[in-house]
């Protein structure tokens, strides 16, 4: 994801664009039909700005009123719609997690990294084990997640040092990994095994495992993922049973988009 620092200097920044996103993301589970009034507080600006920007995002056909309610309109979906069909490895994995669904009986998601945060780009649920509503487009925190895990853990030094800098850790139950240097000797040992596993720290009796999607030049693109529940399988059924089918598959898919062992860095590549 680019950064200020290589997209362009400050003279090429559009403020306005920043806050008309700005507005959109404020609509979530807790603002579905907002005021003007609730989207300047939750975004910080004024309340003529707001309604400036909804105007235009209304022109554009992206929000929608009723009286002093303010809602999305199914437009926004184009947006996500748009990556989806230029991201060919989205199309590639859906045949992947098909497969490992149906071997694991279990949901199969692919997820990317996005600054600190994991987004779940491609998905096939079984059953619902999670509170959460995860669906493409879902963001979780990296910390506490298998796939945030090996997402960080093929990132680089300097990635993990600045995640770890800046990401806040924030417990999500009592199991939850907070401390950093734990957290970077936890990212140490998914590279060292090729894969994570993360128990109830997302959330209570919630397991996932997950290993590394590769491109053709051999660097992590993606996680591959399938999540439990602690009451189906205990963790050590879900390593000796689920790990071997998420490695193959993620092995296949990883053949797809180019990758070739030969490509393969060593295990630890001096990271940690």
């Amino acid at each position: 994801m680019e950064t200020m620092s290589t997209a362009g200097t400050d003279r090429d920044y559009v403020q306005s664009l920043e806050r008309g996103f700005a507005v959109l993301l404020a609509f979530d589970e807790d603002l579905t039909n907002p005021t003007l009034a609730e989207l300047a507080t939750a975004t910080g600006f004024s309340r003529p700005a707001v309604r400036r920007l909804l105007l235009t995002l209304q022109r554009l056909g992206y929000v929608a009123n009723e009286g002093t309610r303010w809602s999305l309109t199914p437009r926004v979906l184009t947006i996500g719609q748009h990556y989806t069909a230029t991201n060919a490895r989205i199309e590639l994995a859906h045949p992947h997690l098909l497969r490992l669904a149906e071997r694991t009986s279990e949901s199969a998601s692919l997820a990317e990294l996005d600054h600190n945060e994991v987004v779940y780009v491609a998905r096939v649920p079984v059953r619902r084990i999670m509170s959460i509503n995860v669906a493409v487009g879902t963001r979780v925190s990296a910390h506490a997640t298998s796939m945030g895990r090996v997402l960080l853990a093929w990132s680089g030094p300097e990635r993990i040092t600045r995640f770890l800098e800046e990401a806040p850790l924030r417990p999500h139950t009592a199991r939850t990994l907070t401390d950093p240097a734990q957290l970077r000797t936890a990212l140490a040992t998914v590279r060292e095994q090729g894969w994570s596993l993360v128990d109830g720290e997302l959330e209570e009796g919630l397991i996932s495992v997950s290993a590394p999607v590769r491109d053709r030049t051999g660097a992590v693109v993606a996680a591959l993922a399938s999540s439990t529940s602690a009451g189906r399988l205990a963790p050590e059924r879900l390593q000796t049973e689920t790990v071997p089918t998420l490695l193959e598959t993620a092995a296949a898919l990883s053949q797809e988009l180019g990758y070739t062992q030969r490509t393969q860095p060593h295990a630890r590549d001096g990271f940690f």
